[in-house]
C-alpha cells in the first residue's frame, strides 16, 4: 500500500510540474502565442516538459551562467519557465523565424535604441518588441493591439499617438517606440522594478498592483501566480528572447539579411501626396516604400503647411531628385531610364524663414525632442542652427530643414530637407 501511494504521489507531482513547464497562451494577450502572430497563420509549439530538459546537450547551469553574463539593468532570472520558452524558441521549426527576426532587427533596433536612450530606458528592453509583434509594424492582435509595440487605441491616445483616417502612429516604429518608452518609464517609476514594469505593459498597471497586494510582495516571481494567465508567460518569454538574441549561435540560429533597406533619408512634405506615386518616381516597389512608412494606412501622406509630414525613403542619387521633386508636388512622374544630373544646390538667404520651417522653442524642449517632432536627425538640426549649448533657449527660433538648399535640390546623407515645395508658393 505504501509503494502504491508513493507511485500515485510521483505521478501527480509529474503532472503538476509538466503543467508548470508549458508557456502560457491566451486569446486576450497583447502579444500572440510565442511571438508567432496568428495573423501569419502560425500555430504555437508546445514546450518540452521539465524532465526532458536534462537531456539537452547543455545543462541548466550553463544557461543560468549565460544569462547572468548578459544581465545589465533588467533582472534576467533563470528558471523552468524561462527554460521552457528557450526550448520552444530554439526548436528546429523556429530557427529560421528567429534568423529572419534577427535580420529585421538591423533596421528596427537602432530606432528603438535611440528612443530608449532618450527616455532613460534600459536598451535590452528593445527585445520586448519581438515578443509583442515579431518586429512587424503592421501587426494587429485579436483584441486590436496594433504596431510593433502593440498599443491598444486608448493607451496610444494617452501616450500621444495619433490615429485618424490617414495615419495610425501605432504602426510608426519611431513614434510608437517613444510612446512605449514613456509607458515603461512611468511603470518603472511606480513599481521600481523593470520586470514588474514589463509585466504591466502586458496586463496593465492595475493588474500588477492587485497581484502585489494579494501576494504581499514586490517582485515578479512572487506575484506571478496572481497575474493574468498570459502575463505569467510574458516575462519569461522576454527573458528567453533576450537570451536567444545574444546566444543564437549556440543553438544553430543563423541571422538572415535584413529585408528592409538600411540606408534611408527623411523628407518632410507639406501637402497630400500619394505614396505609390513617390515609389514610382524612385523606381521602387510601392510595398517596399510602404514598409518604410507603415503609419500611412491609405498610402496617402497627409502633410500640410502647418503640420508637415515625414516620409522615409531609400537613399537616392542626385539624378533622381527631379523625379522625387515632381512626385512630392503631385505632378506626373515617369521613372528615370537614364542618368540625368541635377543642378547644383543654390544658396538662398533666409530660406527657412521664407519657407516657414521655423520652430519656436518651448520650455522643456530639447534638440532631440524637436528633431523627433520634425523627423530630422538631431545633429542636422544642431548644424542648421549653429547650436553651441546643450539645450535651446525657450523662445529661440530653430530652422527645421536645411537652410541653404533651393527647392528641388537636396543634400545627400541623413536629411533630404523639404522637397515637397512649389517655388511659386513661396516655399514650405
Amino acid at each position: 500500500m505504501k509503494r502504491l501511494f508513493t507511485i500515485i504521489f510521483c505521478i501527480a507531482a509529474f503532472q503538476s510540474v509538466t503543467t508548470l513547464a508549458q508557456p502560457v497562451y491566451s486569446d486576450t494577450s497583447m502579444y500572440e502565442e510565442n511571438f508567432r502572430p496568428n495573423y501569419l497563420g502560425y500555430k504555437p509549439a508546445v514546450a518540452p516538459i521539465i524532465t526532458e530538459l536534462k537531456k539537452k546537450s547543455y545543462d541548466n547551469s550553463t544557461l543560468g551562467t549565460r544569462l547572468s553574463a548578459i544581465e545589465r539593468d533588467v533582472q534576467l532570472d533563470y528558471n523552468e519557465f524561462v527554460q521552457a520558452y528557450i526550448n520552444t524558441y530554439t526548436a528546429p521549426g523556429r530557427r529560421e523565424d528567429m534568423g529572419r527576426i534577427m535580420g529585421l532587427s538591423k533596421y528596427y533596433f537602432p530606432i528603438y535604441e535611440k528612443a530608449f536612450k532618450d527616455a532613460g530606458i534600459p536598451e535590452e528592453i528593445k527585445y520586448l518588441s519581438i515578443v509583442e509583434s515579431a518586429l512587424n509594424p503592421n501587426a494587429v492582435s485579436r483584441v486590436g493591439a496594433t504596431g510593433p509595440w502593440q498599443f491598444m487605441f486608448s493607451t496610444a491616445k494617452i501616450y500621444g499617438l495619433n490615429m485618424d483616417n490617414y495615419v495610425d502612429e501605432r504602426r510608426d516604429p519611431i513614434q510608437a517606440s517613444y510612446a512605449a518608452a514613456a509607458y515603461l518609464r512611468d511603470a518603472y517609476q511606480e513599481f521600481g522594478d523593470w520586470l514588474l514594469a514589463i509585466a504591466s505593459y502586458n496586463c496593465g498597471k492595475n493588474s500588477v498592483e492587485r497581484a502585489m497586494q494579494q501576494a504581499d510582495a514586490t517582485d515578479f516571481w512572487s506575484i506571478r501566480q496572481y497575474l493574468p494567465a498570459e502575463t505569467r508567460g510574458y516575462v519569461p518569454a522576454f527573458i528567453a528572447t533576450t537570451y536567444i538574441m545574444k546566444y543564437y549561435n549556440e543553438h544553430g540560429i543563423i541571422p538572415q539579411a535584413c529585408s528592409i533597406t538600411l540606408n534611408t533619408d527623411t523628407v518632410l512634405v507639406n501637402k497630400f501626396i500619394s505614396l505609390n506615386n513617390v515609389a514610382k518616381a524612385l523606381n521602387i516597389d510601392a510595398n517596399e516604400l510602404s514598409l518604410l512608412n507603415p503609419a500611412y494606412t491609405k498610402r496617402v501622406i497627409n502633410g500640410t503647411t502647418k503640420a508637415p509630414r515625414r516620409i522615409v525613403i531609400p537613399q537616392i542619387g542626385k539624378e533622381q531628385y527631379p523625379q522625387l521633386y515632381a512626385a512630392l508636388n503631385g505632378e506626373p512622374v515617369t521613372p528615370i531610364k537614364h542618368v540625368v544630373y541635377a543642378a547644383q544646390p543654390v544658396e538662398i538667404p533666409d530660406a527657412a524663414a521664407k519657407a516657414g520651417n521655423l520652430h519656436t522653442v518651448k520650455k522643456g524642449e530639447t534638440y532631440s525632442s524637436i528633431a523627433d517632432k520634425y523627423g530630422v536627425d538631431v545633429e542636422d538640426l544642431r548644424i542648421w542652427n549653429n547650436a553651441k549649448g546643450s539645450k535651446p533657449a525657450p523662445g529661440q527660433k530653430l530652422k527645421t530643414s536645411a537652410p541653404n538648399l533651393a527647392a528641388g535640390a537636396a543634400k545627400p546623407g541623413k536629411e533630404l530637407a523639404t522637397l515637397g515645395t512649389t517655388p511659386a508658393a513661396g516655399g514650405n
